[in-house]
């Protein structure tokens, strides 16, 4: 059985990826209104994503038989200074999430809460991949920057990303 102290901290976890989903929606409407579809479109994805991640873990609470308590979702910022700006915010972000699966995850270790060690182990790997893709796209953005045809082709490499629920099982 899952402990409420564990379960208060996935259901928080909840709130934080739903947060996250906010926050790539309105990087991804920046970059709706600059023209850059296929960015946008890559922002868009990722926050389907997020949202992917909070009902993994409100299904992981039903599974167990916690309580589940929504938190607050509080508005992410909607302004930003430029295309790099947002990808090192990303960034940033994906390692403070990540920081967040490690508090979870410690603390259901030291609980011997087994069953959502093993859970959580997936979300360790996202969080691994994540943090290496938004590093990747910042090293991207860097090399682009000033060149409009380099952005052109960053566009829409970013275009052809698929959101596809089911590999990320």
């Amino acid at each position: 059985m899952i402990s409420q102290k564990i379960a208060q901290l996935i259901n928080s976890q909840i709130a934080k990826e739903q947060y996250a989903a906010q926050y790539y929606l309105s990087m991804s409407a920046w970059f709706y209104a600059k023209d850059l579809d296929g960015i946008a479109n890559y922002f868009r994805v990722q926050s389907k994503e997020e949202l992917m991640h909070a009902d993994k873990m409100f299904d992981y609470l039903v599974d167990v038989g916690a309580e589940i308590v929504p938190g607050e979702i509080p508005q992410p910022p909607h302004q930003f200074a430029d295309a790099k700006d947002i990808f090192e915010k990303a960034l940033e972000h994906e390692k403070v999430v990540t920081q967040s699966i490690f508090h979870i995850l410690k603390n259901a270790n030291d609980e011997g809460d087994f069953a959502t060690v093993s859970f959580l182990q997936w979300f360790v790997n996202e969080q691994v991949e994540e943090e290496a893709n938004a590093s990747q796209l910042v090293t991207k953005i860097n090399m682009v920057s000033g060149n409009p045809s380099a952005l052109y082709l960053f566009d829409q490499e970013l275009g052809q990303r698929v959101f596809s629920p089911d590999t990320e099982n």
